[in-house]
């Protein structure tokens, strides 16, 4: 458990931006809720780094506009799994 809140957004933030990854990998890297990585790195961040908070915006803007086609992957490979089980 984080006993530091400042201490956890900004192991967040540095987090997101290392690797590149989405709210929902983080949280679940770091052991806290999507929710809570998200409240950490858009409000609590912007506050005490700045710098740190534009970097992870613009990873996080990327992430956004990628979302669509990590869905699109995600259901090819789910239909691709279900033809290769059918005999």
């Amino acid at each position: 458990m984080w006993r530091n809140i400042e201490e956890r957004a900004k192991c967040n933030g540095e987090y997101i931006v290392k690797t590149g990854c989405t709210v929902r990998t983080c949280a679940t890297v770091m052991g806290t809720s999507k929710s809570t990585v998200h409240k950490d790195i858009t409000e609590r961040l912007a506050s005490l780094d700045p710098q740190l908070y534009e970097s992870v915006k613009r990873v996080l803007e990327r992430n956004l506009q990628e979302r669509h086609l990590r869905g699109g992957d995600a259901t090819r490979r789910k239909y691709e799994r279900k033809r290769k089980k059918l005999p």
